[in-house]
């Protein structure tokens, strides 16, 4: 089965985490986010796999190559303009061909069976199959309103709570037959905003299926963090780097505590510390010694310096490549608020 991932976008949002890079090379546990997405389309059978590129297209080429050390056949499009969602899609219909085939986020964590998915596509016919997951707190997404049969009626794009009627998440993973390619319009075209009300307008067959298992789109460093502490707690099924699965180090002891201590320097310690509260705050960290958040397989402290301008963050748990990432987004926020 074909798979087309879209790794193309700037990623503004997640700047304090991934610098440079492109958003789908974020690490999470020692790995970059985009082979996790690879892992989980390989093991749904997901083996011929197209990526939609234009941010730093080759840093993505070069990690990947042509797929086999991921147990893949990878190919690539890279756009020389923003196209949308939909549009990047477009440009990757010489790979998809004549067949029925998922497309799929670089930077979003998910345990999906997706085979599931295709399955539920094919038994009803539909022209696109939407993933759907159910969401306590859907402000923030794009959710679709279903009937009885899982067609789907109408789509509401991050509603006020007056507006919610539904929990159900678009989660931007689709199953989509290669009819609907001809449907897409030349320049720019998404398919939340453009093809699909267009779709349902016109009466196509639009399915939504919900998903079981762990989805989280990784938008923001709040989002990233999130994602973190899932899975070092389990919550998001996954095979992590090879740091991760050695027996963990010896502690690190410095004069205050010990643990994978790292410190970064900025000049408005109380300031960043406000910052990292805010993203901290909905993961259920305490405050009253800095910043504390505990897993079944770490616990992590972010606190100012006693004796100098840095913050000091320490981990208590093999996790030390968790810290460094904190670290270097701490470096990112202070730079930016500093600027």
């Amino acid at each position: 089965m074909k798979a087309v991932i879209l790794a193309g976008g700037l990623g503004t949002r997640l700047r304090p985490v991934t610098g440079e890079h492109p958003k789908p090379m974020v690490p999470l546990l020692g790995r970059p986010m985009m082979e996790y997405i690879v892992d989980r389309l390989r093991d749904s059978g997901f083996t011929q796999i197209c990526a939609a590129l234009h941010y730093r297209a080759g840093e993505i080429m070069a990690h990947f190559g042509d797929g086999r050390r991921f147990g893949v056949s990878m190919e690539y499009r890279i756009e020389t303009e923003n196209l949308g969602t939909a549009g990047s899609v477009k440009n990757c219909r010489d790979f998809v061909g004549g067949e029925d085939f998922l497309i799929i986020s670089g930077d979003a964590a998910c345990d999906f069976a997706l085979e599931k998915l295709m399955r539920a596509h094919r038994d009803k016919g539909a022209a696109v199959t939407i993933a759907l997951s159910e969401e306590s707190l859907p402000l923030r997404y794009g959710l679709a309103v279903t009937d009885g049969e899982g067609r789907i009626r109408s789509f509401i794009e991050k509603p006020e709570w007056p507006r919610v009627v539904t929990d159900l998440v678009n989660t931007g993973i689709y199953v989509v037959s290669p009819s609907v390619l001809e449907r897409i319009p030349e320049g720019v075209c998404d398919f939340g905003k453009d093809l699909f009300p267009m779709l349902l307008k016109e009466g196509a067959p639009l399915y939504g299926q919900v998903m079981e298992g762990y989805w989280r789109d990784i938008g923001t460093p709040q989002d990233y963090y999130r994602c973190c502490a899932d899975a070092l707690d389990g919550k998001l099924r996954l095979t992590p780097g090879e740091a991760f699965r050695r027996p963990a180090p010896e502690p690190v002891t410095d004069s205050e505590e010990e643990g994978v201590v790292l410190c970064c320097g900025c000049v408005d310690r109380a300031r960043l510390m406000g910052t990292l509260s805010e993203l901290m705050l909905e993961l259920g960290a305490d405050y009253g010694d800095g910043i504390r958040l505990s897993g079944k397989n770490y616990e992590l402290h972010i606190s100012p310096s006693a004796v100098n301008s840095a913050v000091r963050i320490a981990v208590k748990s093999p996790d030390a490549e968790l810290a460094k990432a904190l670290c270097l987004s701490a470096k990112e926020v202070a730079e930016k608020l500093n600027m």
